[in-house]
């Protein structure tokens, strides 16, 4: 009975992790997005020709790794102007 009660328990603790790790992922990935399409909008009205697109790699990108992977997008985008 003591281990079931202590597997239920371990169980419940671990989907709170990934219930948790799901909801940063999302916020990210909307942040990302939002993020992506406000500095596209920034660098149009500056008259640059820069702009990452919106796809699923670009917001699997920013879900996973945040605003560095934002920073690595428009690196990248900057790298292939050079």
């Amino acid at each position: 009975m003591i281990l079931a009660v202590c597997l239920i328990v371990l169980a419940i603790g671990a989907m709170g992790r990934k219930v948790e790790w799901l909801v940063n992922f999302v916020l990210r990935a909307v942040m990302g997005t939002v993020g992506i399409y406000a500095f596209n909008h920034l660098l149009a009205a500056r008259q640059m020709q820069v702009a990452v697109g919106i796809n699923p790699l670009t917001i699997l990108t920013s879900g996973i790794l945040g605003f560095p992977g934002l920073a690595v997008l428009y690196g990248i985008h900057f790298f292939k102007i050079l």
